[in-house]
């Protein structure tokens, strides 16, 4: 890919940096706030301020995957809370986990309306056409597309670390069910971070038909 190519993508990756994830995790902050825990706000998480939420293997990774084209794969640092403080419970923590993929796709709605109402005005259309107007296209296009692979990514419910939809999956199972889910993740907690590492290079055959399912609901 040409620089002029790369640079929406890496644009859109930056304001998820800066925007982005800071709103996924204040969502996950937000919601075991309002369900008793202050673990995040004791430990200055309940906030948007960028530099608290940043993590530096999980933004290379977004940057990166930018650079090597194919699907977004990116993560901010995990928010704290205790889940013995949730009102809710198994079904809070459930809630919890699900705050931040939650606001990935309020993102991804919110910036595909963008989209739409640029493209339903017939007097933008030929400001379109121009370097600047086409470049502010392809950052909202790709700021949809990362949300909806990060939306996607994080309710899979594999027992990975990091990834929200395990954490979901236990909130919403039976108690024995969840005991037994448990189990197995701690029989096989050693070959997590192998997963971890095949959802990173192999996890776009996955999350690919799902996000352009959910792409074209969006944008058409």
């Amino acid at each position: 890919m040409s620089l002029d190519q790369l640079m929406p993508p890496l644009t859109a990756v930056a304001i998820m940096l800066l925007v982005g994830f800071p709103v996924h995790e204040y969502s996950h902050a937000l919601a075991a706030y309002r369900q008793g825990d202050r673990t995040a706000q004791y430990m200055g998480r309940l906030t948007l301020d960028p530099r608290v939420h940043f993590d530096p293997l999980g933004g290379f990774m977004l940057v990166a995957s930018a650079l090597l084209g194919g699907f977004f794969i990116g993560w901010a640092k995990p928010t704290p809370y205790n889940p013995v403080n949730l009102s809710g419970g198994r079904r809070g923590e459930a809630v919890v986990a699900a705050a931040g993929p939650a606001s990935n796709l309020v993102m991804a709605i919110l910036g595909a309306i963008c989209v739409r109402i640029i493209l339903a005005i017939p007097a933008l259309l030929p400001a379109l056409t121009t370097p600047a107007g086409s470049f502010i296209l392809n950052v909202l296009f790709y700021f949809v597309l990362i949300n909806v692979f990060l939306f996607v990514f994080n309710l899979l419910p594999l027992p990975v670390i990091g990834l929200d939809g395990w954490k979901v999956l236990l909130g919403l199972v039976s108690p024995m069910t969840a005991y037994r889910l448990r189990q197995l993740e701690m029989q096989y907690q050693q070959f997590i971070l192998i997963g971890l590492f095949a959802l990173i290079f192999f996890g776009g055959y996955v999350i690919s038909p799902i996000s352009d399912a959910i792409l074209n609901i969006l944008l058409g």
